[in-house]
């Protein structure tokens, strides 16, 4: 039932640490899901920086922020400000082409507190990737949930048992968040087999649980086989993110830039180089450079910040 096993790689962003997840040396992907980090847990101290990622640029992706703890503060150059909150998704379509940051609000920042949450990066198919950049906030109203039993279910994005939520995505996907009492039993959305998802995976974002007799723990995501129909037993409390779909066809990373061909990547750099990607209004007094390093087809594995070929 399982095809592979996947640790997420903990990185330290400068007093912040993240879990990388995709992508991985030998599964760049799970249907569009082409990046998938979990931020924290973190606990901020009064007068920490928080998360400060200052402005930089993307195409050919959509991101997706989701929260479980704490708050993030978003500005991007279409001109939008919007605070992300457990439970809420902002859904950025990058297109072809915008800039945004990421940041802890300074009253926020004054006052500390916990962060925890997980943030996506969903390849755009062929026929968007050079669609008009948009964003989109999306409220606990817009998401469709279920509880019952020890369980509860969110729907994040996509189409899953029967539920579609209000994100507005671009290709075949679900991303479903389960909060489970210890011993709760749940499945997946369907795959291949039975009319589903070919590609699907399960993130551990805290707690264990077991899948086909294997115990995974936090930080673990598992690669579920194509016609694969498990059942997922918590043995303790635990938070899993189900997510999957069809995949949009071969792309490269390089930095925050997400394309078909090698040709829209080098347009982006020399794009940003030039300063024709315009900064957010409310926060243009800094920007991450262009990294001076040739660019690869391969994804950049390593952390957003200090390293020059990580994205952000």
């Amino acid at each position: 039932m399982i095809e592979m096993v996947i640790d997420a790689r903990r990185k330290d962003l400068g007093g912040f640490e993240v879990g990388r997840v995709l992508p991985f040396h030998s599964r760049r992907t799970v249907g569009p899901f082409i990046f998938l980090d979990q931020m924290g847990p973190a606990e901020f101290a009064p007068g920490a920086d928080g998360i400060n990622v200052r402005p930089h640029p993307h195409i050919g992706l959509s991101t997706l922020s989701y929260l479980f703890e704490g708050e993030i503060l978003h500005h991007d150059n279409l001109g939008y400000t919007q605070v992300i909150r457990p439970g809420e998704v902002n859904w950025m379509t990058a297109g072809k082409g915008i800039v945004h940051s990421e940041r802890t609000d300074p009253l926020r920042r004054s006052q500390g507190g916990a962060l925890h949450g997980m943030q996506a990066w969903i390849a755009l198919p062929d026929e968007a990737e050079d669609t008009d950049p948009s964003f989109d906030h999306h409220g606990e109203t817009d998401l469709p949930a279920y509880e019952n039993g020890g369980l509860f279910a969110r729907l994040v994005a996509g189409e899953a048992y029967g539920a579609k939520a209000a994100v507005k995505t671009h290709s075949p996907l679900f991303y479903v968040h389960w909060e489970m009492q210890e011993g709760v039993r749940t499945t997946p959305p369907p795959g291949r087999g039975s009319g589903g998802m070919s590609e699907r995976a399960l993130y551990v974002a805290d707690g264990t649980i077991e899948v086909a007799g294997r115990e995974f723990h936090a930080g673990q995501m598992i690669v579920l086989e194509p016609h694969a129909e498990p059942t997922v037993k918590s043995l303790t409390r635990a938070t899993v993110m189900a997510l999957g779909g069809e995949p949009v066809g071969e792309r490269l990373i390089w930095w925050n830039f997400v394309a078909s061909s090698q040709a829209r990547i080098d347009d982006a750099k020399a794009d940003w180089q030039a300063g024709r990607m315009t900064l957010p209004t409310e926060d243009d007094l800094e920007f991450i450079p262009l990294p001076d390093v040739p660019s690869t087809p391969e994804p950049a594995p390593a952390p957003v910040e200090p390293k020059p070929t990580d994205p952000v």
